[in-house]
């Protein structure tokens, strides 16, 4: 008998499936059954023991997960890095522009000054009044020549805008070739003055742009410094928890605070 039994298991294999499937079917009753204390609540006996079955396949469920996160956490890390980084470099450019700035602040309230001083001298020597001279027409044209000399010279300087010379030899824009030499330089200090002192203004309005600009550069670089440093420190964090056989590369370099302007 057992000799039939064991060649029908052998040659036919839809009866040995079964038998397999009736036993997989029946060991938690054989277990239950086995034990006393479980025979007194058989339900929990049987929580019990699907909770045991599927403890391996959880906890590597859990290690896959914690190695997942982990992996995000590196990569997020790695890109606040980047940015962190990109931001330190903007912000040094934005306050180099900022010193350019105060330079040019500077330089243009000196250019003011000496156009003043100059303003004041000429309106100084205009109170003794313009000596006399002929109304003719060479007067005239030595007055025209004059006049666009004068220009000239105070836009090759940088006192007038080049546009003040097309003007002159125009004659428009208050420029007049008909008055005295002496008046005529008159008018020429004080076109400067007044155009170097709107320099000065747009120097300052652009240097108070430039340092705010460079303020808010700087506090973008500082918080996103430190976001990084939060980010890489969970990161690292994470990557203790994960098995050796799941471990995750660090970033090749880990973000540092970076030192705050004062």
């Amino acid at each position: 008998m057992n000799n039939v039994v064991a060649e029908m298991l052998l040659t036919t294999p839809a009866p040995a499936a079964i038998w397999a499937t009736l036993w997989i079917l029946t060991l938690p009753a054989v277990l239950v059954l086995a034990n006393p204390e479980a025979m007194r609540n058989p339900g929990e006996a049987l929580r019990s023991l699907a909770r045991f079955l599927r403890l391996p396949a959880g906890r590597g469920e859990r290690k896959r997960e914690a190695a997942l996160e982990a992996l995000a956490a590196t990569q997020f890390a790695e890109e606040v890095r980047v940015a962190a980084d990109r931001a330190a470099l903007a912000a040094e450019r934005w306050h180099e522009r900022w010193e350019a700035s105060t330079d040019e602040v500077t330089e243009a309230w000196q250019a003011w000054l000496d156009a003043d001083a100059r303003l004041r001298v000429r309106r100084a020597a205009a109170a003794f009044g313009t000596p006399w001279s002929a109304q003719t027409p060479t007067e005239y044209a030595a007055r025209e020549r004059f006049l666009h000399k004068a220009v000239r010279t105070a836009a090759g300087n940088g006192w007038l805008p080049a546009a003040a010379v097309a003007d002159a030899l125009a004659g428009r824009a208050g420029w007049d070739a008909r008055l005295h030499p002496l008046d005529q330089e008159l008018v020429v200090f004080r076109a400067a003055a007044g155009h170097l002192r709107d320099r000065y203004e747009r120097a300052v309005a652009a240097e108070k742009t430039a340092r705010h600009d460079a303020t808010l550069a700087r506090r973008t670089s500082d918080s996103l410094r430190q976001e990084a440093w939060i980010a890489a420190e969970r990161a690292t964090g994470l990557r203790r928890l994960v098995p050796a056989r799941l471990s995750i590369t660090a970033p090749a370099s880990e973000p540092a605070v970076a030192a705050v302007w004062h």
